[in-house]
């Protein structure tokens, strides 16, 4: 099976490095949607060589590495990287006009962060997800959340959010045909909630919240610039070099689509900005209904339930660490979803007074009279949890690299 990847930005490019390592794919067609630089050799460097993950030879093979990246044919638009043949497609960037049928490309992955709306018609001038389809795709997986711009829409049946290792079995290949793998964040965070999910219950789960401390994006500016027309977050505006840039974040809702027991849990999600190129950080905050004052939840508790899940469960994806790690320390940690950072735990306790008269109102105003107190007390204890990611190739591009190898495997 050919892959095709639409796209050859910071996720794309390392999309690409992934599956030539992996060599799953016996071709993979990248289409850009334009020239690039002066020459087809400009393909070549640019793919070859990486800012923050340095040279692909030595990422593939250390020290010992040698030039992968041979046999460039500019007409045909074909290269050899550590063995597998890549084309590259400089034509069309409406997903409607791209040329997969005519290179036999079942499966496509969207990586411009652009085509994220599946309600979309497939014709758009603009583009639309649907147009993969319309090109000869059978499947498309988009390396970002759904967005719907018509709030009275609702997400297509032919829709799916999926986050390898968490909930990849709701996948239908008869039914599903645009794929999301959710979002670096939404990737981590997911790893960060479930093993609380699966040990405390959704019901003791009262309400939680969280800061992703976030490395840059594409997306920001490096100097301050005027905002564009109908601009409303200015500080995407400013300068990412020397600042810190409050900024929102979809978490909240393409988690609950991943796990569905998030919907009956009260959830806030914030996000901010550091002049990073990766490494990102998760503050989660838990509020659970603890069973009593005297034996109540503690830190050894929670390091203890992310062991075991990081041993079993999830543990291709989770790791626990007692280390002092870091940002840079991350980068690059083969399929990290969320580290934990189990030196950081912690927990407190405390009593929560309820009014039952505040609470119930005139509802059961005499039910409340025949008790003897009108006021009960409950345990709850406040878990906080660290958590890293690399938000661009381990936490996030391997393991979509894994959804789409289990996708393909279906289309077989």
């Amino acid at each position: 099976m050919k892959l095709g990847i639409n796209g050859l930005g910071r996720i794309g490019k390392l999309t690409l490095w992934h599956h030539v390592a992996r060599k799953y794919f016996s071709e993979i067609v990248v289409n850009l949607g334009r020239e690039v630089g002066t020459s087809f050799t400009d393909i070549a460097e640019y793919v070859e060589k990486d800012s923050t993950y340095g040279w692909l030879p030595v990422w593939l093979y250390g020290h010992r590495a040698k030039r992968v990246i041979e046999n460039l044919d500019e007409k045909e638009g074909t290269m050899y990287i550590d063995g597998v043949k890549v084309k590259f497609l400089r034509k069309n960037r409406n997903p409607k006009d791209i040329e997969w049928r005519e290179e036999g490309v079942r499966l496509v992955v969207d990586c411009t962060g652009k085509f994220r709306d599946p309600t979309i018609e497939p014709d758009n001038p603009k583009g639309s997800a649907r147009g993969h389809l319309l090109a000869g795709a059978e499947k498309v997986i988009i390396s970002a959340p759904f967005k719907v711009k018509n709030k009275d829409k609702a997400l297509p049946e032919d829709t799916i959010t999926l986050v390898y290792g968490i909930n990849e079995e709701s996948y239908q290949p008869e039914k599903h045909h645009i794929i999301s793998s959710a979002s670096c964040t939404t990737t981590c965070l997911a790893y960060m909630v479930k093993p609380l999910i699966d040990y405390f219950g959704p019901e003791r789960i009262l309400s939680a919240s969280m800061v992703t401390v976030h490395a840059t994006t594409s997306s920001q500016s490096i100097l301050d610039r005027v905002p564009k027309e109908a601009e409303k977050d200015l500080r995407r505006a400013r300068s990412v070099f020397n600042n810190i840039i409050l900024t929102s974040t979809g978490a909240a809702e393409a988690l609950a689509l991943v796990i569905p027991e998030m919907k009956k849990i009260g959830f806030m999600a914030e996000s901010v900005r550091v002049p990073l190129t990766t490494g990102s950080l998760i503050i989660l905050t838990v509020n659970i209904q603890d069973e009593s004052i005297e034996n109540h939840i503690n830190r050894d508790l929670i390091n203890q339930i992310y062991k075991e899940a990081s041993a079993t469960k999830y543990k291709d994806y989770l790791l626990f660490s007692m280390e002092q790690n870091v940002s840079t320390d991350i980068i690059g940690y083969p399929k990290a979803a969320a580290i934990i950072e189990g030196r950081e735990t912690h927990t407190r306790t405390a009593i929560a007074r309820v009014d039952l008269h505040k609470a119930c109102g005139n509802f059961a105003k005499e039910e409340i009279q025949s008790l003897s107190c009108s006021q009960i007390e409950i345990p709850i204890t406040q878990v906080v949890v660290y958590g890293w990611y690399d938000n661009e190739l381990a936490s996030y591009t391997h393991l979509m690299g894994d959804l789409t190898v289990f996708i393909a495997e279906k289309m077989l």
